[in-house]
């Protein structure tokens, strides 16, 4: 069996500028920019964004849920206090945070392009 290990998440975007803003304003992302790119270092993880022109042959965002990649998460630690700050920045959320399981409280928010991100808080003593 392969030894994996997480290198990037890749996105698409009509305007890679405002969704990398998107991602540190929001979500505390750190942009780093190269020759001809932007990116996000987001919790560990680099995020490429790629832009997205008229006539490239990429497809408009989907509507969430749908099969293939859903979403990806991210934990925080006071789920509760995350979800008021950037509530008041007037992100949307699609699930408000809810106690799914003992230790576990989760959160759903849409991104930019409709993305859907999984905000969640878990409680070590019921890991």
């Amino acid at each position: 069996m392969p030894t994996v290990t997480w290198d990037h998440v890749h996105l698409r975007s009509p305007d890679p500028e405002a969704t990398a803003a998107w991602l540190q304003d929001v979500l505390g992302g750190e942009i780093v920019r190269g020759p001809g790119r932007i990116d996000v270092k987001l919790g560990g993880a680099n995020v490429f964004i790629a832009p997205v022109t008229a006539g490239d042959g990429v497809n408009t965002p989907p509507v969430t849920p749908y099969q293939g990649l859903d979403h990806f998460g991210l934990t925080v630690k006071d789920i509760d206090a995350v979800a008021a700050e950037i509530k008041a920045k007037g992100v949307e959320f699609t699930k408000e945070p809810t106690t799914i399981r003992p230790g576990v409280r989760i959160c759903f928010i849409r991104g930019p392009q409709g993305m859907s991100i999984e905000l969640l808080e878990r409680d070590k003593k019921y890991a």
